[in-house]
């Protein structure tokens, strides 16, 4: 092979500003697919059955397309269906987080499934509301329970996030593709970019199992 590092290494903090614009599209989507989550998974195990049958829509559709096809739909499509442009920034947010809730909600619907019924039958005897039951006793349990499936979300949303190229959002991903037509040397930026991926993904795992430790070990 014949490579031309130092000819992309001058360009390396142009790639790395891009982290900036991943973690925040990544964080605030996490943050939007969680709340979302939440509230589809409450719905799953609602006795309301039309919340029920929402919930269950909306995770099929959301599951069922294919996450850049959503982001598509959202950025491109946003003139016929609002009458105006979306943000590409916004577009992503929103297409990860409407996308993540999706996954987050089964996630935490079967972590809810799986705590004691013992705990919400002692709860309901003693006259406890179903909200504060529910905010109170049974979600801090499931989400010990579920934290290692919502970081592996997390790290997931963290990888898929690179298709935000396609709507011309500067992430990692872009500016390695821009530095690439500018120097006419593609594979050095995109394996540039394949490491600082992999370095934010092994440090988001091992962040992860140190959250799952102390979660742990205070039990």
């Amino acid at each position: 092979m014949n490579l031309d590092f130092p000819s992309v290494l001058p360009s390396l903090p142009f790639i790395l500003e891009g982290i900036k614009i991943t973690l925040k599209i990544v964080g605030l989507a996490a943050i939007l697919g969680f709340i979302l989550g939440i509230i589809l998974s409450l719905f799953k195990i609602s006795s309301i059955k039309p919340l029920g049958w929402f919930a269950d829509v909306y995770t099929s559709i959301f599951r069922g397309t294919p996450l850049v096809l959503q982001l598509m739909i959202i950025y491109f499509g946003s003139p016929q269906l609002l009458g105006f442009q979306i943000d590409g920034y916004v577009a992503a947010v929103l297409s990860f987080g409407l996308n993540s809730a999706a996954y987050i909600s089964e996630i935490i619907r079967a972590g809810i499934m799986a705590v004691d019924k013992g705990q919400s039958e002692a709860a309901m005897a003693l006259g406890v509301p179903y909200r504060s039951m529910m905010l109170n006793i049974i979600l801090p349990q499931a989400l010990k329970n579920i934290l290692p499936a919502l970081m592996n979300e997390f790290i997931t949303l963290t990888k898929e996030s690179a298709i935000v190229t396609t709507i011309g959002v500067m992430d990692i991903m872009r500016r390695a593709y821009v530095v690439g037509a500018d120097k006419y040397l593609y594979l050095e930026p995109l394996l540039l970019a394949g490491i600082i991926y992999y370095i934010m993904v092994i440090t988001l795992t091992f962040l992860g199992k140190a959250i799952e430790w102390r979660m742990r070990r205070s039990d």
